[in-house]
């Protein structure tokens, strides 16, 4: 015999919404047979206004559903019906005194009680290491509308609907998720987690080859594969190691940081003078002497008085490392894709010095002789696109560093020195930097030094 054969039916109906009118269901979170207690929620409607949540006015089992996502219902809507009987939400029913039954209830012996969906083992993200088996593909799986309603190994996911429409936007699937508010109610904190968690889980199936995403990533759909050739002639052509190692570490770094770009423009007039005298007064063999020993220089100079900058984050999110050398990553772009070699010490190499080393690193590079060691420890990095165009640009930092100057084509403009326009070479310049760790202020302020630091190359020397 049913539990609903025992109970009255009651109809499921919408409250009191305020003055809108045809609400759009969102999400269904329940399903036929689900059992309820009092306030849990049933569905999601969303207005133009706000999202909100219709409760279960009773505990019991749920009978039948009319709607469906994308349907529009009003206040005193019915939309379903439940058996009322609190003892459907309890998972001790079958052990009730028998006094405290309905009357006309059948015997214990005779009733089976019902007992509520099983919940499913605890998804909540692992510690460090750890990843849920079936995260990956409940990010995809969440996308749907209706990913949420559970079924008999899925449990029910309590959330506010600010933290619904969090979690629907980062495609995370909240049954999946531990809450860590009251009465274990999913709060933003634990889907930042569990995105995380389900994140370093992805990145981790890169392998040693570094390979990308197989499908979208952090939930968001995939771009669907294309045939190509039935608009024409194509060829295919595998992607290098180095290509693919550097899309994985982009698309971590983009996944990962909350990253900033400020723009800003130096004049290099004084120093674009001064590099092209000692051009002319090289000798045959001297090394090739090019803005970008320059810049390396200046941004040591700046990162001393700037330490914030050249620090990291440690992976627990609690504490900064200050380092206190002052290593810089130049960008160079190979046939084979980008690398990064990474300068030593900088703050104690000469312009010359810097620019013998520049033409060894660079030739290796190209020639894929590096060492893995000569590619780690930068304090930050540079990406120059000078010698190419541009005029401006958001380069991606580099994690673990906190941020990452990039450096396009300078060219003359008309600059006013209080009384006329003059002709100033202008560099324009971009730094991009990881929020959690570097606030807007502290970024502006750097490029302020910075400027002072390149426009002035007499500085380079105290």
């Amino acid at each position: 015999m049913s539990q609903s054969e025992n109970t009255p039916s009651v109809d499921i109906v919408v409250p009191d919404i305020g003055d809108s009118e045809n609400v759009e269901v969102i999400e269904i979170l329940v399903a036929v047979g689900d059992s309820v207690s009092v306030d849990d929620s049933l569905v999601t409607l969303e207005s133009d206004k706000a999202s909100m949540e219709i409760p279960a006015s009773a505990a019991g089992v749920i009978e039948s559903l009319t709607i469906s996502v994308g349907d529009s219902v009003n206040a005193g809507d019915v939309i379903g019906k439940m058996s009322a009987a609190s003892v459907a939400a309890s998972p001790a029913a079958d052990e009730a005194p028998a006094e405290e039954a309905p009357a006309d209830a059948a015997a214990p012996s005779e009733v089976a009680p019902v007992a509520p969906p099983a919940p499913a083992s605890s998804s909540a993200p692992a510690a460090a290491g750890g990843t849920p088996n079936n995260a990956k593909s409940s990010l995809n799986k969440s996308a749907s509308p209706t990913a949420h309603i559970k079924d008999d190994n899925i449990r029910l996911a309590h959330a506010s609907p600010g933290v619904r429409r969090y979690a629907r936007e980062l495609g995370a699937d909240l049954s999946l998720v531990q809450g860590s508010g009251p009465k274990n109610r999913i709060v933003k904190t634990d889907v930042m987690a569990f995105i995380k968690q389900a994140m370093e889980g992805m990145s981790s199936n890169y392998g040693s080859s570094g390979a990308g995403f197989s499908g979208g990533g952090s939930g968001i759909p995939p771009i669907p594969d294309v045939d190509f050739s039935k608009f024409g002639e194509i060829e295919r052509v595998e992607l290098g190691r180095i290509n693919k190692i550097s899309a994985a570490n982009l698309h971590r770094a983009w996944l990962n940081l909350p990253m900033v770009t400020h723009h800003d423009s130096a004049d290099i007039t004084e120093m674009e003078a001064f590099r092209k005298q000692l051009k002319s007064e090289s000798k045959e063999g001297d090394p090739k002497i090019t803005g970008l020993a320059f810049h390396m220089k200046a941004l040591a100079k700046t990162l001393k008085a700037f330490p914030k900058v050249n620090s990291s984050l440690s992976a627990d999110g609690e504490a900064l490392f200050y380092k206190k050398y002052f290593h810089i990553g130049i960008a160079v772009d190979t046939p084979n894709g980008l690398v990064v070699p990474v300068f030593r010490d900088v703050d104690k190499k000469s312009i010359s010095e810097l620019a013998v080393e520049m033409s060894d690193m660079s030739a290796r590079a190209r020639a894929k002789k590096l060492k893995p060691d000569e590619m780690q420890g930068a304090s930050m990095t540079i990406s120059s696109l000078g010698g190419i165009g541009g005029t401006a640009f958001t380069p991606i930092v580099n994690p673990p560093e906190v941020a990452i100057l990039g450096i396009t084509r300078a060219s003359m403009q008309p600059v006013w020195d209080g009384s006329t326009f003059i002709p100033r070479l202008m560099c324009p310049l971009d730094l991009t930097y990881d929020h959690r760790v570097v606030d807007g202020a502290d970024a502006a302020r750097f490029m302020a030094q910075y400027i002072k630091e390149i426009s002035d190359i007499r500085r380079l020397s105290l």
